[in-house]
């Protein structure tokens, strides 16, 4: 079967955390996946892995720990999600994205297993568009022979498709308030369901973070018995608020130098670095600090205060900043430029709250243009309409990304600015166009 065949059937699945009015939501049982990896041979067993979840922060993290992992040598695998242009960027075998014929042959394997499964009784319905993927990661991974995969959590933790494998060690990431009709309302409650990662007897690697997160977390690896590793010590001095800076690792100094945007990186930085030390004193992956040093210079993960430029000269700066945290990080990051006059393409899920995104987002901007995001968990028009309006901002609606980035660049001169922010998908589209 083709790769068009199976991207076709993946995306029939998609919309696991859409349900239509009157439908009924999907409850979600990790033991549907373990059920699943158990008919495919159990392949989450056949490489030792890092698991990373958090609100905010968990995909540099785990991009970053990757790039380490591959500069000290080590065949590694990185799955995380959601994808910017094409689902294959979700599954990587020592940087290179899963190929076309492999991504199809790995897919309708799962496919077939999980139809069989269906059949039988033995899955009460087909796995969803993200158990599908982790399943196909899975395989990929085992038949790769790595050295160690880094997996990125989906949503949550406790329940999450990836939280079936058994991990060296936990990463938890900064944790705030998203996907609050699946988590939780509040930090306690999101945080005990990212603790569902934590493993009896086994490591996490966290930062301190919001007193309400930092409460539960310490609960739950008490009960466990879990060790903590902090990563504060591999922040930078406080007197260094962008740029390269120098860094005990391994008893030796060396300088950190990051292709990734903004301060809030550092956070994620210091994850990536503790995780890569803890791996190497403790669990046989053998990495000396200029390693650990050559890996961090050369992450790559797009769309992550990301910049390019329009035909005018103009910045363009594309964020994936999709709930309050991601829109404080990216306004903050503003703060350090002085580009004038700023435009904003704009759109999101309708299960973020826009208003507060907008709210905080909205008012540096001379203009907002609005783009509905080619979702079925999209806000649309009218909502992100109303939440322009409640802030005072000028805006326009534009059909879709593509006209909104085209109107920009002939806008915007030379010496102003073009963020585009508010969804994965979104900048994913324009980035798409940017690369055209």
């Amino acid at each position: 079967m083709s790769y068009a065949a199976a991207i076709e059937s993946l995306f029939a699945l998609a919309g696991e955390l859409h349900s239509a009015p009157g439908q009924r939501r999907r409850k979600f049982d990790l033991e549907h996946m373990r059920v699943l990896a158990e008919a495919l041979g159990h392949p989450e067993r056949k490489f030792p892995s890092v698991l990373i979840a958090g609100t905010n922060g968990k995909g540099s993290t785990s991009a970053t720990l990757a790039s380490i992992l591959q500069a000290a040598g080590y065949r590694t695998g990185l799955y995380t999600s959601p994808h910017l242009v094409r689902v294959n960027e979700r599954v990587r075998i020592h940087g290179a994205e899963i190929s076309d014929d492999d991504f199809a042959r790995l897919y309708f394997t799962v496919d077939d297993v999980a139809r069989r499964l269906v059949h039988e009784g033995r899955l009460p319905h087909p796995p969803s568009f993200f158990e599908t993927m982790t399943a196909l990661a899975f395989s990929a991974f085992a038949q790769a022979k790595l050295d160690i995969a880094v997996l990125e959590v989906g949503m949550g933790g406790r329940l999450d498709a990836t939280n079936i494998v058994d991990p060296l060690l936990s990463i938890i990431t900064d944790i705030s308030l998203d996907h609050t009709e699946w988590l939780g309302p509040t930090i306690s409650a999101i945080a005990r369901e990212k603790a569902g990662i934590l493993r009896s007897g086994g490591v996490m690697v966290t930062l301190p973070q919001h007193p309400e997160a930092n409460q539960v977390l310490g609960e739950v690896a008490t009960a466990l018995k879990v060790r903590g590793v902090n990563a504060a010590e591999y922040l930078p001095p406080r007197s260094v608020a962008s740029g390269p800076y120098p860094l005990q690792l391994l008893g030796e100094q060396v300088e950190i130098a990051s292709p990734l945007a903004g301060q809030h990186q550092q956070r994620n930085l210091a994850l990536a670095i503790a995780a890569a030390v803890e791996l190497s004193n403790h669990h046989g992956y053998r990495m000396t600090p200029a390693q650990i040093a050559e890996g961090v210079q050369n992450t790559r993960w797009p769309g992550r205060l990301e910049s390019f430029r329009s035909i005018s000269g103009a910045r363009i700066l594309l964020d994936v900043g999709h709930n309050p945290a991601g829109a404080w990080a990216l306004r903050a990051a503003l703060a350090q430029t002085s580009e004038q006059p700023r435009v904003l393409i704009f759109g999101c899920l309708k299960d973020k709250p826009v208003f507060e995104m907008a709210q905080i987002l909205f008012p540096l901007f001379d203009r907002v243009l609005l783009s509905v995001v080619d979702s079925p968990r999209a806000a649309d028009m009218a909502e992100l309409e109303a939440a322009a309006q409640a802030t005072g901002a000028a805006y326009e609606a534009m059909p879709d990304a593509g006209t909104a980035l085209r109107y920009a660049q002939e806008m915007v001169p030379a010496s102003g600015l073009i963020v585009g922010t508010g969804s994965v998908y979104l900048v994913g589209k324009l980035r798409a166009e940017l690369a055209q």
